[in-house]
């Protein structure tokens, strides 16, 4: 039985919105980019918003709004997506990489962290579907030091302990929408703030320098960040199923937990999760002492799990650079022993159950 890693939720529905868009002939980015920004702000509980290209682009375009750049040095958790390093480098700014606490915790470890004169920020990554567990901590330390927030929500839409919303616990938080988000619209990307000064500047950088399109007068530099209404209008629809993804997204981590209990503290642990925060999950993170090794056998079955994140200093493009200071003992067990599983809306339980089972023989 093949399993595969990841298909994309769209149907008919999803058709429906893009025919409107023909049929207004306004594909550039327009009302349903402006309707899609609106409702992303109405669940974060964001006060202001912009859309970028994608969820990279957001996190330069925060940055820079906080005037981060040449000189400047952003502590950022060690496992996550190459782009949360990748943009900083954008701004001219050093990535200075952090370990996790613990090989299943993936966050920053607060107590690993040196501030020098060139830190302005820290960077924390909201990973698979969950809020880091120590969110309210780092809120704390940064507010404490005088540092920026930047939160890389990029897997954490309509994450929240009923009072805030991952995002919005610091100065900047980004999201994207690529093809395998909880909500896509194929690629693109926002960034939700509480600053007015910081959600202005945005407004001059995604647009050519330029808060409005149709002209030619351009009181600032800035560049093309925007999206079309084709994308928009993608995003609309996918919000329209939001409550369906989050149900179907529960379901199957309830039946990876079923199917997987008899492994489960012999030889199989889960990613740990925040206790305050609902959990949607991006992918299921399972760990098991040689995660290549019960890969491989998965694979030999047609089953597409898929590796943790590469740590930051094990990258080729980083591993050598000023960005690496200390050692990562936790990232690096982190990798050896963590895999995705697929978390599609489309698995059945027969094939979560195949999945589990040839995980639990490859042990």
């Amino acid at each position: 039985m093949q399993v595969p890693q990841f298909r994309s939720f769209v149907d008919k529905g999803d058709y429906a919105y893009l025919e409107q868009v023909f049929e207004r002939n306004y594909i550039a980015e327009g009302p349903c980019c402006q309707e899609f920004l609106d409702r992303i702000k109405d669940i974060a509980g964001a006060p202001y918003g912009v859309l970028a290209s994608n969820g990279t682009l957001a996190l330069y375009l925060a940055m820079r709004a906080l005037g981060i750049g040449q000189g400047d040095e952003v502590i950022v958790q060690n496992v996550s997506f190459i782009a949360s390093a990748n943009a900083i480098e954008m701004c001219g700014a050093t990535p200075v990489f952090i370990d996790i606490p613990h090989p299943h915790d993936l966050t920053v470890d607060l107590e690993r962290i040196e501030i020098t004169p060139r830190t302005k920020g820290i960077m924390i990554a909201h990973l698979f579907g969950s809020a880091c567990t120590n969110i309210e901590e780092i809120r704390d330390f940064c507010r404490e030091r005088g540092l920026w927030l930047i939160e890389d929500a990029s897997q954490a839409l309509a994450i929240t302990n009923g009072t805030t919303h991952c995002g919005m616990f610091g100065d900047m938080g980004t999201f994207s929408f690529y093809a395998d988000k909880t909500v896509t619209t194929g690629e693109g990307g926002l960034v939700v703030t509480p600053h007015e000064d910081a959600w202005d500047k945005m407004l001059y950088l995604r647009n050519q320098g330029r808060k409005s399109s149709g002209t030619f007068l351009h009181p600032q530099i800035g560049y093309n960040f925007r999206m079309t209404d084709l994308q928009g209008a993608l995003g609309l629809s996918q919000l329209d199923k939001l409550e369906t993804i989050k149900t179907r997204k529960g379901e199957i981590a309830e039946m990876y937990r079923k199917h997987l209990a008899p492994a489960l503290g012999n030889g199989v642990e889960f990613m740990k999760l925040h206790p305050d925060f609902n959990y949607i999950p991006f992918r299921v993170i399972a760990f098991v002492p040689d995660a290549e090794k019960t890969m491989a056998h998965m694979k030999e079955h047609e089953i597409e799990p898929r590796t943790m994140f590469v740590p930051f200093h094990m990258q080729p493009s980083y591993k050598d650079s000023d960005s690496v200071r200390t050692s990562f003992p936790n990232s690096e067990a982190c990798f050896a022993q963590g895999m995705c599983l697929p978390t599609w809306i489309g698995l059945t339980e027969e094939m979560i159950a195949h999945t589990c089972e040839k995980l639990i023989e490859g042990l």
